[in-house]
Formats: C-alpha cells, sequence, structure tokens
C-alpha cells in the first residue's frame, strides 16, 4: 500500500530525496526549461523526466507555463522556505551540542589527572 503524503514538508523532502529531481531543481534556478533540456544531461526518456516533473510539481516545488505547445517549467523555492527552517532548527541544537562538547573537552584537557595531581 502506498501512503500519500499531506503535509507540505513531506512533499518537498520526498521530492528532494531523489539525485535527478535535485539536479532538475538545480538546472531551472538557472531559468524556466522544457522537458527537452531538462532530459539532456541524463539517460532517460522525455516520459521519465515528465514524471519527476509532476513529483516536483505535486510539492510545490516547479511550475508548468503554457505557450502553445511549450510548456516551460519554472522553479518555484518558495515551500525550500519551510524545509530551511525544519532544517535550521536541528542546525541549532546541534551547534549547541557541539559547543557543550567543546566547553566539556577543553575543561577535562585543563582538569589534573589523579597521577598529575599525586606527583
Amino acid at each position: 500500500m502506498v501512503k500519500t503524503l499531506e503535509d507540505p514538508l513531506s512533499k518537498t523532502f520526498a521530492a528532494l530525496a531523489d539525485p535527478t529531481r535535485r539536479a532538475i531543481l538545480a538546472r531551472l534556478a538557472q531559468g524556466s526549461a522544457n522537458v527537452g533540456d531538462l532530459a539532456e544531461p541524463f539517460d532517460m526518456s522525455f516520459a521519465a523526466v515528465s514524471k519527476h516533473l509532476r513529483v516536483l510539481e505535486g510539492a510545490g516545488l516547479v511550475s508548468r507555463g503554457r505557450d502553445a505547445q511549450y510548456r516551460p517549467a519554472m522553479l518555484d523555492a518558495r515551500p525550500l522556505a519551510a524545509a530551511s527552517v525544519w532544517i535550521d532548527d536541528y542546525r541549532r541544537f546541534w551547534g549547541d551540542s557541539f559547543d557543550a562538547l567543546d566547553d566539556f573537552l577543553a575543561q577535562t584537557a585543563e582538569a589534573p589527572t589523579d597521577q598529575e595531581s599525586a606527583q
């Protein structure tokens, strides 16, 4: 059974989990592109690239325009802001943890050992 992702943050992380989709987003950060342009660096069909684009669209990371038969894909980085906020909370946690470890190690290095104080 496939579980559908409902919340936007889960959709964003699920879309970013695939390296091909991350590469597509990196390409779209340079400007809009059609499926042919996006498929060029990959050894995959246009249909496979279109499936990746649908996942990115579902996560709100890509929007598609329409100009006759040309359907350019464009990056929409707004969902990445929520992901960045979520990650920043953990960055602060790990930063604080490493600072505390640093302090502990510095105190441990300064404190004389039992052998040193006996001499």
